[in-house]
């Protein structure tokens, strides 16, 4: 069971001590049924601890987090406060409201909460009764602090909201569809109006625009003649078409109309010229909007239509919740739904219809097509909707895989896999924002660079050589140290090696003498050996030449 609550009001937090439940009972009901009662109530649940805000924005703050399930330093202050380590013992459950904050709080404090229907109804009778239990509160101080904390806190969900650019762009969508509507209506009552007097103007131009120009410009045709072509040129801008319309106006079958009518017939035609042009900012407006709230939906599919999902979609993350077989008929749910009451076949697209991609598709592919697009569309939201950074890296990449598809339905050609083609563009997406990072870093490594110089000479300047003494002091401490607790032993080896070297010493001369020794025996030896091979030399050297004699006195005699 609970025995304490933690009750987050608009003037503070509070912790009741529940105690005797079975007073009022453990179920559901019978808490519903006590709760009214005062007295019976307040047997029960008795306030424990208090902590009031310290100021309204404090207060804003702290219902912000506790909105979010994220617990305060101030909360667990308070906690830690009123609950010690050596108290949170097993019988210590904490009852909340909120299971998120009390996970939070469990996994910070290690402090056991609990969130149920039986713990919602005894928050609910402290909510009731709340004021009764602060015995410093007056009767109209509660009540204003929960006015002024929801102003604030709506007003700051408010902001968070406008923020919210797609707002914008369901806005600009509709405005163009209708300035479409009125535009169009609008032109068809100036080209009504204006035939009256000009008839054959209406075959020479088609664009509804230039219509309405050239009706304020040209005014009485009577009055055109070819004095007024050059500026006439100007307003078309061909040459063929302007000496077109001279002819036609010498020739004209229309009839004559008043100078106020005239004047009213310029001054609709001039609102109509407005108005096309404050549609054609508008769309301006549209593209830049959309550009940087979904650069990768438009890149994919073009502004309208990826504007046009969005608003029927109501925002971009709703559009990025669906999956793509509602992506594909956004725009069709009367014939769906009329599909599924008679049992007939469901359309195959609806806004989606709108692109490029199905009109240049045969017709037994449209619907294939639709599939496919609706499925690139998904992933180009979520990634718009849900990514740090925005570029138009993967809608590109997505509509080459829509180009590469239709290749596929008309001409036989294999497109690339999917995972391959997005594995590329998030290597390029992170090389576009690695070359970003390293074009922003020269500036701020230089002022760290210039940062860190001053602290490290300032550092030096005051502490360094502070440090520099203090390490000396302790290198020199350390030998003193060695130096005494060691002399006795250091004297004693340098007397061992003076015993030594007085030993090598006197061994030395019998070791020269013995050297000696070997070395003349070696040298006679050498010497003896270099006499015989001499000798031996010479007998060899007697004996050929005893051998020459004998035949050379042969030669002689014969």
């Amino acid at each position: 069971m609970v025995s304490h609550l933690l009750f987050e009001s608009s003037s503070g937090y509070a912790i009741f001590e529940a105690h005797g439940l079975d007073e009022i009972g453990q179920n559901v009901q019978a808490v519903r049924d006590s709760v009214t009662d005062l007295n019976r109530f307040g047997k029960v649940v008795k306030l424990f601890a208090f902590q009031p805000f310290e100021s309204a924005h404090d207060a804003l703050s702290q219902i912000n987090s506790v909105s979010e399930g994220i617990m305060t330093d101030e909360l667990r202050n308070f906690l830690d406060l009123n609950f010690p380590e050596k108290s949170k013992a097993k019988d210590l459950v904490l009852g909340l409201a909120d299971s998120k904050l009390g996970a939070s709080i469990f996994d910070e404090t290690k402090l056991q909460c609990r969130s149920n229907e039986f713990v919602l109804e005894l928050l609910r009778g402290v909510r009731l009764h709340f004021e009764k239990f602060i015995k410093d509160l007056k009767s109209g101080d509660l009540e204003k602090a929960q006015l002024g904390l929801a102003h604030s806190y709506s007003r700051a969900k408010v902001k968070f909201n406008v923020n919210r650019v797609d707002n914008m762009v369901i806005q600009a969508i509709f405005l163009l569809d209708t300035l479409d509507k009125d535009v169009n209506s609008f032109s068809m009552r100036v080209r009504e109006w204006y035939s009256w007097h000009f008839p054959e103007l209406v075959k020479i131009v088609n664009d509804n625009y230039l219509y309405s120009k050239l009706a304020k410009f040209i005014e009485n045709k009577s009055e055109l003649s070819e004095e007024k072509l050059p500026a006439l040129i100007e307003v078309v801008g061909d040459e063929d078409k302007a000496k077109e319309i001279v002819e036609a106006a010498k020739a004209s079958m229309g009839q004559d109309l008043s100078p106020v009518d005239l004047i009213n017939v310029q001054m609709f035609a001039q609102r109509v010229m407005d108005l096309s042009e404050y549609r054609k900012n508008l769309y301006d407006y549209l593209v830049t909007k959309m550009n940087d709230i979904a650069p990768n939906l438009t890149a994919l599919i073009g502004e309208m239509v990826g504007a046009r999902l969005i608003s029927h979609a109501g925002s971009l993350t709703n559009l990025a919740k669906c999956p793509s077989s509602t992506l594909q008929i956004l725009g069709a749910e009367k014939a769906l739904f009329r599909a599924l009451k008679t049992k007939g076949n469901t359309p195959k697209y609806g806004l989606i219809f709108h692109s490029s991609f199905i009109g240049r598709a045969a017709s037994k592919n449209k619907g294939r097509m639709a599939r496919y697009l609706a499925n690139k569309c998904s992933i180009a939201s979520r990634i718009d909707c849900f990514a740090d950074s925005s570029s138009t890296i993967f809608g590109e990449k997505l509509r080459g895989l829509v180009e590469e598809r239709l290749d596929f339905y008309d001409k036989g050609v294999a497109p690339k896999k999917n995972i391959d083609v997005m594995r590329a563009a998030i290597e390029e997406a992170s090389q576009q924002k690695d070359d970003m990072e390293l074009d922003e870093e020269p500036e701020t490594t230089a002022k760290k660079s210039k940062k860190t110089k001053s602290k490290a000479t300032a550092e030096v300047a005051d502490g360094g050589v502070e440090e520099l003494k203090s390490e000396k002091k302790k290198k020199k401490d350390k030998k003193n140290v060695e130096t005494g607790s060691d002399q006795e032993d250091v004297k004693s080896e340098k007397k061992k090696k003076n015993k030594d070297k007085r030993k090598l010493e006197e061994q030395m001369p019998e070791e020269e003498n013995d050297v000696d020794n070997t070395t003349s025996k070696k040298k006679k030896k050498k010497s003896k050996v270099e006499a015989e091979d001499a000798s031996a030399v010479s007998a060899v050297s007697e004996s050929k030449k005893k051998k020459k004699a004998k035949k050379s006195k042969t030669e002689d005699s014969d």
